[in-house]
């Protein structure tokens, strides 16, 4: 199985515990996603209040036009204001794992995520990751850390 290996960093100039509460709420999710994606939360609202290990959540998404997917998450680790590891239990990945990193930094936080994917199908899986899926990645992740900036501000960079 040939996985994929992904790293996207941002620092947002919000505390530790308002970075936290708004990314460990999978009700935010949408908000950070590309509308051409169809990202939503399908689990009922009260049943995800409070992010914590063995934590399902279920989605839907459309990550090309017109293919409507089902996507069902469990969290599997979480140090609250720390880190948080969500997985794929059932979905279009082959193989999703996904840690979300939150550091303290002088005049906000830093996010860290790392991701490692694999696709199904072998040789097409590995065909369609080079002509789409590690770009829509990329495009997603992108969108994100510019919707970000627009909800929480420019991280300063503070010059020594």
């Amino acid at each position: 199985m040939k996985s994929y290996h992904l790293i996207f960093k941002q620092k947002l100039p919000i505390s530790i515990r308002e970075t936290w509460d708004f990314f460990s709420s999978p009700m935010n999710l949408a908000q950070i996603t590309p509308k051409e994606v169809a990202f939503r939360v399908t689990s009922a609202p009260s049943h995800i209040d409070e992010m914590y290990p063995g934590m399902i959540i279920t989605y839907k998404i459309s990550p090309i036009a017109g293919v409507n997917l089902n996507w069902m998450t469990e969290i599997t680790q979480i140090r609250k204001e720390k880190y948080f590891i969500d997985e794929q239990r059932f979905g279009p990945y082959k193989f999703w794992h996904h840690q979300h990193h939150f550091k303290t930094i002088e005049g906000g936080t830093e996010m860290t995520d790392i991701l490692t994917y694999a696709l199904p199908m072998g040789i097409l899986g590995r065909i369609a990751n080079k002509i789409f899926v590690a770009d829509k990645l990329q495009q997603i992740f992108n969108f994100r850390k510019e919707k970000v900036i627009e909800l929480f501000g420019t991280y300063p960079e503070i010059l020594k």
